[in-house]
């Protein structure tokens, strides 16, 4: 047995030797040029706790499809949506290396105690258009790869989120409304952001977050009008300000010894579905910023696209001290593709 196969789970080991279904399916061909799929197929338990309407969503329902097509039904992807699956994105890495699901696609932000590069996309005011976001992703792609091997996963895709922006109950005009929010954020860089604007925060999951709002104890969420749209905020919080917080990214990872026994040819269409997946959610922002525009005001949502000028001060000011801490954090090698997105940025003006 290999040595990845003995690192692997025996949840995992058994589906990877089961019946030798693999090594038949390259008998029958290779690359795209599959005779017939095999007869029991490698299943992949892939999770997220995210509707199948938010960008994971859509990104875990396109990546099954692609490694359908791509591998003549030889492993199948079985996708859970919103917490189903009873692990927040926090949970999915020991989740992942217990054997409890095969792959999952978790918000960056959350994975912060695992490694903090993975709040690197999810710092304030640093990539806020969907061009900036896509350049830091991808200069930071090897240092993301690198991370998720150390926790024993591999790296699929990215999933882009629209910008972050604040939803809340009453309108943010003024730095005492600024003040007046119990909000709910999404990471640890967000929580201080948001605390040294005045308000009072408490990272949260989307799952933990709603009996919150509906009890009233939370009146603000950092989020998407993404996000938003796939919980129906609006139910409770009627106002958006778009402060252009972030574009913070989920990743898409398999467990990293499954995916290095897979014969190399179906590891080469894995990988093509990966391709063709990150491409597709990148191409979907084209649109959805305006789609999700139009459903929050289909649904009485007032969006301010313009925030209060000491409003967005105060934030800025904030995220500024976030990512010095950041920075501190991960150390001056590590912040160096920050850096090197910083000088691209500059050079591009």
């Amino acid at each position: 047995m290999s040595a990845s196969l003995k690192r692997a789970s025996r949840p995992l080991r058994r589906q990877l030797l089961r019946g030798g279904a693999l090594l038949a399916l390259l008998a029958c061909g290779a690359g795209q040029g599959w005779a017939q799929p095999a007869a029991s197929p490698t299943v992949w338990r892939m999770a997220t706790e995210y509707p199948a309407s938010a960008m994971p969503g859509e990104g875990l329902a396109t990546f099954a499809e692609e490694v359908k097509k791509r591998t003549a039904g030889a492993i199948e992807v079985k996708p859970s949506f919103d917490a189903s699956a009873g692990v927040k994105s926090a949970q999915m890495p020991a989740a992942v290396k217990e054997g409890r699901l095969e792959g999952v696609d978790a918000f960056g932000g959350a994975l912060g105690a695992v490694d903090p590069l993975f709040l690197l996309s999810s710092l304030p005011f640093v990539a806020t258009s969907v061009e900036s976001a896509q350049r830091l992703a991808e200069l930071a792609r090897a240092d993301y790869a690198r991370a998720f091997e150390a926790q024993g996963q591999h790296l699929l895709y990215v999933t882009p989120w629209p910008p972050t922006g604040l939803w809340s109950r009453n309108p943010v005009a003024t730095l005492p409304d600024l003040r007046a929010l119990s909000v709910r954020t999404y990471d640890e860089t967000s929580t201080e952001v948001m605390h040294a604007a005045g308000a009072q925060a408490t990272s949260l999951s989307f799952a933990d977050a709603m009996p919150r709002l509906k009890d009233g104890s939370v009146n603000a969420v950092l989020s998407s009008g993404d996000g938003g749209a796939g919980r129906k905020l609006w139910d409770y919080l009627p106002n958006f300000t778009a402060i252009g917080y972030a574009m913070p990214l989920s990743f898409t990872t398999i467990n990293a010894a499954a995916y290095a026994a897979l014969p190399g040819a179906l590891r080469a269409a894995v990988d093509a579905a990966a391709q063709a997946t990150e491409q597709q959610q990148w191409a979907r922002l084209g649109t959805r910023l305006e789609e999700n525009a139009a459903r929050m005001r289909a649904n009485g949502v007032t969006i301010q696209a313009s925030p209060a000028a000491a409003v967005q001060q105060a934030l800025r000011e904030a995220g500024a001290g976030a990512v010095t801490a950041w920075r501190a954090r991960v150390g001056s090698e590590r912040a160096g593709v920050l850096d090197a997105f910083m000088r691209n940025e500059r050079a591009a003006r």
